[in-house]
C-alpha cells in the first residue's frame, strides 16, 4: 500500500471519527429536546411537584380604589401573593358579608370605619388576629378582642375661615356648636357618614337624651346642609360659611389644589366625641381556611408596614397609626389628642339609633 493510500484511508477513518461524534451530539441534543417538550426545561425531579402560584387574597373594600387600590398592588409587587377586590361602600358591603356569613369569598374586609368592623365582630364573622399584629398600634385603636385593627385615622375637626374667624372664636365642644351665637354661622353634613359616625360616638358615650338634645340645639342653629366634607370646606374657602364640621385630610386635599387658601383645621380640645379619630381598619373573616386566612393575615400585616403606613401619611393625609411613622407636618400629633376611650361595637349597636335621631331632629330636610 502507497503512502498516498495510507493517507487517503487514516483521512477516511479521521472523518467517520468526526461523524460518529456530529451524529452522537445530534442524538443528545434530539434527547434534550425531547425531553424538554415533554416535561418542560424546568420540570422538577422525579418525584416532586412544582410550586403552585399563591393564590389571591379575596378582598371587599369600602375605601375607594383610587385610595386603596394602589396599596393593594404594591403589596403583590411585594410579596407575589395576588388581590381579587370588590369595592362598594362600607356600609353596603358590611351587610353583604353579614347575609353571607360563613358562605362568603371573601378573605378580608377594608372598612372606611370601625363601627362597621365592630358589627362583624359582634356578629362572630371576624377571626382574632395574631396578638403581635394587634399590638403594632396603640391599644385605642384596635377591637378589644384582636379581631380588627385600625389602618389609619381620620380626625373630625372644624375647617374655618381665617378671614371670618379664628380659634378663639370656635366652639370648643360639640354642644358649644348648639350655642345660639353660632347660628347660620356654620355648615354640616348630616347624610354623611363621618357626621353619622360621630354622633353614634356621641350616643353611646353620652346616651340617647344627650344625643337628642345635641342634635336639636344643632338643627335650632339653622346650620347650612351640605353633601359631603368636601362641599363643607369649598364653602368655608368660598367664604359661604365661617366654619364646619369635617374630616381632617379634605382640607390638606383642598390646599393641594389652592395653597393659598384662607382655611385651617382646628381640633376642638373639648374631649370626648368632640376629639373622636375615626379609623380605617381591617379584619379577616373567620370563614376561610387557615390556609387561607395566613395570606389574609400577611395582607393586613404588610397594610401597616412602614411602607403602607408612609403611604396614608403621605398620599392621603390621614394618621398613620403605627407608632414611629410620622404624620404630614403641622397635624397634631395623635398622643396630644384627647380621643375618646369608646368600643366601637358598642358604637356600632347603637348606629340605627343614632341616624333615627338625626332624621328625626330635622338636619336631614331643608334648610
Amino acid at each position: 500500500m502507497t503512502d498516498r493510500e495510507t493517507n487517503t484511508m487514516l483521512d477516511v477513518r479521521t472523518a467517520g471519527r468526526a461523524a460518529g461524534r456530529a451524529a452522537g451530539s445530534l442524538a443528545v441534543l434530539l434527547l434534550a429536546l425531547f425531553a424538554a417538550a415533554c416535561g418542560g426545561a424546568g420540570a422538577p425531579p422525579e418525584g416532586e411537584s412544582a410550586s403552585a402560584p399563591p393564590a389571591p387574597v379575596t378582598v371587599y373594600s369600602g375605601r375607594n380604589e383610587s385610595l386603596i387600590g394602589p396599596l393593594l398592588d404594591r403589596f403583590t409587587e411585594a410579596t407575589g401573593i395576588p388581590v381579587e377586590v370588590r369595592y362598594g361602600e362600607t356600609a353596603e358591603l358590611a351587610a353583604t358579608l353579614l347575609e353571607e356569613g360563613a358562605n362568603t369569598p371573601a378573605e378580608v374586609f377594608i372598612s372606611q370605619d370601625a363601627a362597621a368592623l365592630g358589627a362583624l365582630a359582634a356578629e362572630g364573622l371576624l377571626r382574632p388576629l395574631p396578638a403581635d399584629l394587634v399590638a403594632t398600634v396603640p391599644a385605642r385603636f384596635a377591637d378589644p378582642g384582636g379581631r380588627w385593627i385600625g389602618l389609619s385615622g381620620r380626625a373630625r375637626v372644624l375647617v374655618y375661615n381665617t378671614e371670618a374667624t379664628g380659634p378663639d372664636e370656635l366652639p370648643e365642644t360639640l354642644e358649644a356648636v348648639a350655642d345660639p351665637r353660632y347660628r347660620g354661622r356654620f355648615g354640616v353634613a348630616p347624610l354623611n357618614g363621618s357626621f353619622q359616625a360621630q354622633m353614634a360616638v356621641y350616643r353611646a358615650l353620652e346616651g340617647a337624651e344627650a344625643l337628642e338634645e345635641l342634635l336639636a340645639g344643632i338643627a335650632a342653629n339653622q346650620p347650612q346642609r351640605y353633601a359631603n366634607n368636601r362641599a363643607i370646606v369649598d364653602a368655608v374657602i368660598a367664604g359661604e360659611i365661617e366654619f364646619g364640621l369635617v374630616n381632617h385630610y379634605y382640607l390638606w386635599r383642598a390646599l393641594q389644589e389652592r395653597p393659598d387658601a384662607s382655611a385651617r383645621n382646628w381640633f376642638q380640645p373639648g374631649g370626648g366625641a368632640s376629639s373622636f379619630i375615626n379609623v380605617a381598619g381591617a379584619g379577616v373573616l373567620a370563614a376561610p381556611t387557615d390556609d387561607d386566612a395566613a395570606e389574609a393575615v400577611e395582607l393586613v400585616r404588610w397594610l401597616l408596614s412602614g411602607e403602607a403606613q408612609r403611604y396614608f401619611a403621605d398620599q392621603t393625609f390621614e394618621y398613620p397609626l403605627v407608632p414611629g411613622v410620622p404624620a404630614a407636618a403641622d397635624l397634631v400629633p395623635l398622643d396630644e389628642l384627647a380621643t375618646p376611650d369608646v368600643d366601637f361595637a358598642a358604637v356600632s349597636a347603637v348606629l340605627d339609633e343614632t341616624l333615627a335621631a338625626i332624621d328625626a331632629s330635622g338636619l336631614v330636610g331643608p334648610a
